[in-house]
């Protein structure tokens, strides 16, 4: 209590912030009401919300009720029995506490601005595919693929791990710690990468796209982690705009170059200039572990093959592949938005639901019903996407069940992963992710059978080994401190 319990003349006026307890009259008849009635009455929050007498007695001594008065007023012989015949007489009330804040809630606005930034890129592919081919091609495959493919998943799981390293630092040592980490991993990764692309041969005009998508990589990580996106999003406009415009008409090659070059450079001074402001003369933050990153960038790995493996599936087999690699691929990125947002969402579901459970099953129960329906809304967005994609694709058929089901096996592995990646879960998805990289690349190359076959029952061993270990560990409290 905020206030002072204490006995007043009949005659004192008692201040309205105090809890007095009411004197009956000095010549009370004995047939008149029990003046404990009265006293109950008046201190009906305190006794309701009492989880023991000891707590009523504690503010009737504090309010100065000697045990002559109790005995004189209300003939119980001391504070202890009067406060147990309170307890006795009021009804336990009580109330329940205001609704916490969810710590997770996410703007769906900045979902859809980091889902656009995401997707943007993938014309640029269109633009740079007289750069790729070279005007040849090997086995089905544009001349270009080996260096772009090697180029990028090295570059893919480089930044993976950078990210999650400047993360750490931005969390320890704010934004001047991970600016220079950022300052430091990036042109590292862009130069890795770019000489991955040049140790195989191909068209020069692929190796100068390798190196410009090496560099824009580094570029869209920095300013992704500082919080950049729609310094991203402008840099990608010039990019955004020649590859609608191929859908009416292809631009001449100069100009589709140029248009590439526009967004690598924009992306580029955007970095270096977010980087520059981040500059501070706050003390270094704690030292990490040169392998604390390492799960991130190999899970970053898995998933660069498991995707590039999707897109390139037929033209490896040499069926003539239809051409619908191009549209699931682009529904994939698109969906990065929405799982975002679904992420967010299923971790403040998670802690309402360990907030209402009672019981070790119930939390298990609790947790497991989150990761359902959260990862049943991203599957039913990815499969509207990839059929909205393909009906707006040029020349695209329609997918068939069985890609569909691909898909979908490949976005519950990445999702799953990295669902559990957010709680700190690093190698068991890494590991689980190459596992299947590798099985359905030795499935490709052997030529065991069809390509969407192999990602279906690989990726849905995946899933399915990645949910159990997620439903398992968000049972658990320790999980979400």
């Amino acid at each position: 209590m905020s206030g002072v319990l204490r006995l007043v003349p009949p005659d004192e006026p008692e201040p309205a912030h105090q809890l007095a307890v009411p004197v009956p009259p000095r010549h009370r008849p004995r047939w008149a009401a029990d003046p404990l009635d009265d006293l109950a009455e008046e201190m009906a929050d305190v006794c309701a919300t009492a989880v023991h007498p000891d707590e009523i007695a504690a503010v009737l001594e504090a309010g100065g009720l000697t045990g002559e008065q109790i005995t004189e007023r209300y003939g119980r012989n001391d504070a202890f029995e009067l406060a147990e015949e309170l307890f006795a007489r009021v009804p336990r009330s009580h109330p329940e506490p205001p609704p916490r804040p969810d710590p997770w809630r996410v703007s769906p606005g900045a979902c859809l601005l980091r889902s656009l930034v995401f997707t943007l890129p993938g014309f640029g592919y269109t633009l740079a595919a007289p750069l790729i081919t070279g005007g040849r091609h090997d086995g089905g495959l544009p001349a270009g693929t080996g260096p772009l493919a090697a180029s990028a998943l090295l570059a893919w799981a480089w930044n993976q791990g950078l990210a999650h390293r400047a993360y750490l630092r931005l969390a320890t040592g704010g934004r001047p710690a991970a600016g220079r980490c950022l300052a430091v991993g990036g042109p590292l990764g862009a130069l890795l990468a770019t000489a991955a692309a040049l140790l195989l041969p191909g068209p020069a005009g692929a190796h100068a796209f390798a190196a410009g998508q090496a560099l824009y990589l580094a570029a869209a990580t920095t300013l992704l982690v500082l919080g950049r996106e729609r310094l991203l999003l402008y840099a990608l406009l010039p990019t955004a705009a020649g590859g609608a415009a191929t859908l009416v008409e292809k631009p001449p090659v100069v100009a589709g170059a140029a248009l590439l070059l526009g967004t690598a450079g924009g992306a580029a001074a955007a970095a270096v200039r977010t980087v520059l402001q981040t500059r501070g003369t706050e003390g270094r933050p704690p030292s990490l572990s040169p392998l604390a990153s390492l799960p991130y960038g190999l899970f970053g790995l898995g998933c660069g093959v498991l995707t590039t493996v999707a897109a390139l599936g037929d033209a490896l087999r040499h069926t003539g592949g239809t051409g619908t690699a191009g549209p699931a691929v682009l529904a994939l990125t698109l969906s990065m938005g929405v799982a975002e947002w679904l992420l967010h969402r299923c971790r403040g579901r998670a802690l309402d639901a360990l907030a209402r459970a009672t019981t070790v099953p119930g939390m298990l129960l609790g947790a497991a019903r989150v990761l359902a329906l959260c990862i049943a809304a991203y599957l039913a967005a990815l499969a509207v996407l990839s059929l909205a994609v393909a009906l707006l694709w040029p020349h695209a058929p329609l997918p068939d069940p069985t890609r569909t089901a691909a898909l979908l096996a490949l976005g519950a592995v990445l999702w799953t992963g990295l669902t559990l990646q957010a709680y700190g879960i690093a190698w068991t998805p890494a590991l689980l992710c190459l596992a299947a990289a590798g099985t359905e690349t030795t499935a490709l190359v052997l030529c065991v059978s069809a390509p969407a076959r192999d990602q279906l029952v690989t990726c849905t061993c995946a899933a399915a080994a990645l949910l159990a270990v997620a439903t398992a560990l968000l049972g658990r409290i320790t999980t979400h401190r």
